[in-house]
């Protein structure tokens, strides 16, 4: 995508931000002994542990090759250097390089070689290898989903985020990466479309509030689209009132930026009568809470309550990419949640697309507001045959599960052993959680079809009734909900995590989608 540019409705002194351009990745198919290496920094071979206890560290390919090309004892070098072969451990050994070699010589724990260690290996390796160019035989003969998790642990660590002025002066990671041995160049292809899906879905949500309203990621959903030819549809605010959509123009109401619902679609040319799949996605540009307005230490996240709509945009993008034969269609339901004096109000009462109506008693919690417009829409239009939001819905998501789980919510056991492969496949660590029928009475209401939240002091749960909330809008279809709101941001780097924005349920819902076509 081109620098953002920025719509008028925002500050026009908006800053000039840059993108990350990733590192070229490039397969020679030749082995270490005979490879011309010139020009490279860092070399990078694998190891694992032992057997057992007592057992000695396991060479993996390349790690021969480059004991004789350094002229080392690689197990004696790797004893005194105390290196484990655990996975995502990374070790620089203190060797002299010959003429023609690369400068730094890494040996990598792989683990169990698994796509979860190979990912969290490639990050680790991303991190280490820093500015220069590295080459490795890491994904020589791993099959195609160790090197699919390999690449995208290297470039998802790599990348940094949107950057403006000085900041955005010299690069900070590699701009190479070579892979040697017997690697699929399909199967690298794949991971920079999974790996790129991610960083896109983290670059809209990093980027500053005062770029980015409404307008403005219309404008990214139509340049996405227009590269894919992707069809495109566009609900202004004249529309959303004439057709009903009452609670993204309640949420949106209080702001100078009229809100908006994109729709965006794949359909797979080869397979017309695919299934078809909607995504839903909580797009609120900046959340001030409205009326019941945050602290301001709980402001300065906000740019990223639109991570939900990032990551549908994301995935409808990379599966034309793919041209997976699965019809994807995706909502993006966009306001911004400001402080006026048309801000909607605690005792409103809102009636949505299709008719149903919420009593509202938290103007901060905004999103199954227009949440649940989007889902009623999809089901009473788009005639879906699975229906998936995504969503930074509640602080109360992170109070069980923390920040590296996101909530899953849905009633379709089949729909929740899906989503829970593909979670373990790409490790967007899901974990499945009740929908307690129980506690639906704490948002019943006497004056409208739901209260927006519970009155009754103490009750909790507060992930589990967004929910509830949310579930009748989508009728009798298929569905599930994700909420992302601890795992849509994180506050340092994990393996393949970085820190601020995660793009995460991009890489899941890809896999997903990808496992219907099996």
């Amino acid at each position: 995508m081109s620098t953002p540019t920025v719509s008028p409705a925002v500050t026009a002194a908006a800053p000039d931000l840059r993108r990350w351009t990733p590192p070229v990745v490039e397969v020679r198919r030749t082995a270490l002994a005979s490879a011309d290496l010139a020009g490279m920094e860092v070399l990078a071979v694998p190891v694992a542990p032992g057997a057992g206890p007592d057992a000695p560290l396991q060479p993996r390919p390349g790690a021969a090759d480059a004991a004789v090309r350094y002229g080392i004892d690689l197990a004696a070098v790797c004893a005194a250097e105390q290196v484990s072969g655990a996975a995502a451990t990374i070790t620089r050994l203190p060797v002299p390089a010959p003429e023609g070699s690369p400068r730094r010589l890494l040996v990598v724990g792989v683990g169990d070689s698994s796509p979860t260690a190979l990912r969290r290996s490639g990050a680790a390796l991303a991190r280490a290898a820093g500015t220069g160019d590295v080459v490795t035989t890491l994904a020589d003969g791993v099959g195609a989903a160790g090197t699919r998790a390999f690449v995208e642990g290297f470039l998802l660590a790599s990348h940094v985020p949107p950057v403006s002025g000085r900041k955005a002066a010299a690069p900070t990671t590699a701009r190479r990466l070579v892979l040697l041995g017997e690697v699929a160049v399909a199967d690298v292809r794949h991971a920079e479309v999974t790996a790129g899906a991610t960083v896109l879905a983290r670059d809209l949500a990093a980027t500053p509030s005062n770029v980015k309203n409404p307008a403005w990621m219309t404008e990214q959903v139509r340049e996405v689209a227009a590269g894919l030819r992707l069809k495109v549809e566009v609900r202004d605010e004249t529309r959303l009132r004439r057709e009903g959509f009452g609670g993204l123009l309640a949420v949106g109401a209080g702001s100078a930026s009229a809100p908006a619902l994109v729709q965006v679609g794949w359909t797979p040319r080869a397979t017309p009568e695919a299934p078809h799949v909607v995504l839903v996605g909580k797009g609120i540009t900046y959340d001030t809470g409205g009326l019941g307005i945050k602290p301001r230490e709980s402001m300065v996240a906000m740019k990223t309550d639109m991570a939900g709509s990032a990551v549908v945009l994301a995935v409808v993008a990379a599966a034309a990419k793919l041209k997976l034969p699965v019809r994807v269609t995706g909502l993006l339901a966009l306001a911004e949640n400001a402080f006026g004096a048309s801000s909607y109000r605690p005792g409103d009462v809102v009636t949505h697309y299709g008719g149903r109506t919420t009593e509202v008693n938290n103007t901060d919690a905004e999103g199954r507001m227009v949440l649940g417009d989007a889902l009623a829409y999809a089901d009473a239009v788009l005639q879906p045959d699975v229906l998936v939001d995504v969503a930074t819905l509640t602080g109360a998501a992170t109070l069980g599960l923390g920040k590296r789980h996101a909530p899953l919510y849905s009633a379709d056991a089949a729909l929740v052993d899906e989503l829970l492969a593909a979670s373990a496949a790409t490790g967007e660590r899901l974990w499945h959680m009740p929908l307690v029928e129980d506690y639906a009475g704490a948002i019943d209401s006497d004056v409208a079809d739901a209260r927006q939240v519970t009155t009754t002091p103490g009750f909790g749960a507060g992930s589990i009734l967004a929910a509830l909330f949310l579930r009748p809008f989508a009728g009798t279809r298929r569905w599930a909900h994700l909420d992302i709101a601890g795992t849509g941001r994180a506050d340092g780097p994990e393996h393949e995590v970085t820190k601020g924005a995660t793009g995460f349920g991009a890489r899941v819902l890809l896999e997903w989608l990808e496992s219907m076509s099996s």
